[in-house]
C-alpha cells in the first residue's frame, strides 16, 4: 500500500509537466478511420486535464451537417476545403487534444499548420484491425464500396507515408483503452521532456 501514494504522484507530476511543456500547443491525433482518435482523444484529454475536441463534430456543427451528407451534396473537395479551415481555427486557443479524420493530414497547408503549431501523434492500426473496428459502421463515406478492404488498403498506402511525419506514433490495437493512453502519456512525456519512453508494454 505504502508505493501506491508515491506512484499516483509521480504520475500526476508526469502529466503537469507534459501540460507546463506543451505551454499552448494541442495534442493532435492523426490516423485512419478506426484507429481510436476520438475515443484515445477523449480519455488522453481527461488525463492531461485539457480540453477535447474533434474536428469532424466540429465540420458538421460548422456545416450544420453530417459528413456523410456533406460528401453526398458537395463532394470531397469542398469537405476537405472545410475541413483544413476547420483544423486551422481549432488550432489556435490554446493547448488541449485535438481528433482529426483521416484524411485531413493529407493536405499540405493543414500538415503544415500541425508542425508548426502542435505536437502530432499518429495512432497507427492495422488493416485488419480497422475493417473489424469500421465495418459495422455505416458512416464513413470513404468506404461505401463494393470492396472496403481493398479501399482500406488503399488509403493505408497512400496515407501512412505522410502520417510518418508525425512527431511521435502509438500502435493502435486490441487491447484496453486505458493502455493505449499510458502509452501516450508516456511518449509524450519522452517527446516533450526528454524522459526515457519506458511504456507499460515494456514490461507486460
Amino acid at each position: 500500500m505504502s508505493e501506491t501514494a508515491p506512484t499516483a504522484a509521480a504520475g500526476r507530476s508526469q502529466e503537469a509537466e507534459i501540460v507546463a511543456a506543451l505551454d499552448d500547443r494541442p495534442v493532435v491525433l492523426i490516423g485512419m478511420m478506426g484507429a481510436g482518435k476520438s475515443t484515445v482523444g477523449r480519455r488522453l484529454a481527461l488525463r492531461l486535464g485539457l480540453p477535447f475536441l474533434d474536428a469532424d463534430t466540429e465540420i458538421e456543427h460548422a456545416a450544420a451537417m453530417t459528413i456523410p451528407e456533406i460528401f453526398e451534396t458537395h463532394g470531397e473537395p469542398h469537405f476537405r476545403d472545410g475541413e483544413a479551415r476547420v483544423i486551422a481555427r481549432l488550432l489556435d486557443g490554446g493547448a488541449k487534444v485535438l481528433a482529426t479524420g483521416g484524411g485531413a493530414f493529407m493536405r499540405e497547408e493543414t500538415r503544415d499548420r500541425i508542425r508548426h503549431k502542435a505536437i502530432s501523434l499518429w495512432l497507427e492500426a492495422d488493416a485488419d484491425v480497422i475493417l473489424r473496428r469500421v465495418k459495422r459502421r455505416a458512416d464513413r463515406p470513404l468506404l461505401k464500396t463494393p470492396d472496403p478492404a481493398g479501399t482500406i488498403a488503399r488509403l493505408i498506402s497512400e496515407r501512412y507515408p505522410l502520417y510518418r511525419e508525425a512527431d511521435i506514433t502509438i500502435a493502435s490495437r486490441d487491447v484496453p483503452h486505458e493502455k493505449i493512453v499510458e502509452e501516450c502519456v508516456a511518449a509524450l512525456h519522452a517527446y516533450l521532456c526528454g524522459a526515457p519512453a519506458s511504456t507499460p508494454s515494456e514490461t507486460s
